[in-house]
């Protein structure tokens, strides 16, 4: 039977949750056996949601789809902090939220919008002197990253559960949601951190049109 994965397929995966990027593609690979395969974008391991794979000639196409707009919705929770921005390192400050109001929250996610300059999060994948920021984070060697200029098109907020922020956001490339929880945070004077985060599109791809991870590895395996 012919393998139509190697000669290129472009496929929606929804992410699961403690799965790198590269945990995905390195399952496809071996369920699909394919030698060319790639992703559009990495998820760190604690978001879920959108990831597009493309195999064989398709990995081609992957730098453009990398470079489109995406779309999150996720949950900032104020008043704590931790390393990471997110919730793979344990919190390191706890700070009093109560006093916030609802128009010191709505300044600050105006501050947000349109192009704004960002530091990208020491626990990240960036290249600091050719090895990872998150390598050098994780054995407390100190990480100096250089900020980005990027564009949030849209940040909506729903702040009627403090001090859980549910959000929505469309962004360009290279935006680093764990950074966007860690400074609104900062504006506010509480701190905060990613609490939860689903990447729901990626230009005009949709997580609505994905496959769980799970049922794609069944259903091919059912049908070879």
């Amino acid at each position: 039977m012919e393998n139509t994965y190697e000669e290129g397929r472009l496929l929606l995966i929804n992410k699961p949750v403690d799965w790198t990027s590269f945990d995905v593609v390195k399952k496809l690979r071996y369920t699909l056996k394919v030698k060319k395969i790639g992703h559009a974008g990495t998820l760190d391991p604690l978001a879920t949601g959108l990831l597009i794979i493309g195999t064989g000639k398709f990995t081609k196409k992957l730098n453009e789809l990398q470079g489109l707009d995406k779309t999150y919705e996720g949950v900032i929770e104020i008043g704590k902090t931790t390393p990471s921005y997110d919730l793979e390192t344990e919190f390191d400050s706890e700070t009093q939220w109560n006093h916030i109001t609802d128009k010191e929250l709505e300044e600050a996610r105006s501050q947000f919008l349109g192009e704004i300059s960002q530091v990208p999060p020491a626990h990240s994948a960036v290249k600091v002197d050719g090895e990872r920021a998150y390598k050098k984070a994780r054995k407390n060697k100190a990480v100096k990253l250089e900020p980005r200029i990027l564009t949030i098109r849209a940040f909506e907020i729903d702040y009627a559960h403090l001090p859980e922020v549910k959000f929505k956001v469309a962004c360009s490339k290279g935006t680093y949601i764990r950074s966007l929880a860690h400074d609104f945070g900062q504006k506010l004077g509480v701190g905060g951190y990613l609490k939860k985060l689903v990447r729901t599109s990626v230009g005009d791809y949709q997580l609505s049109d994905a496959v769980d991870l799970d049922d794609f590895i069944r259903q091919h395996n059912e049908s070879s």
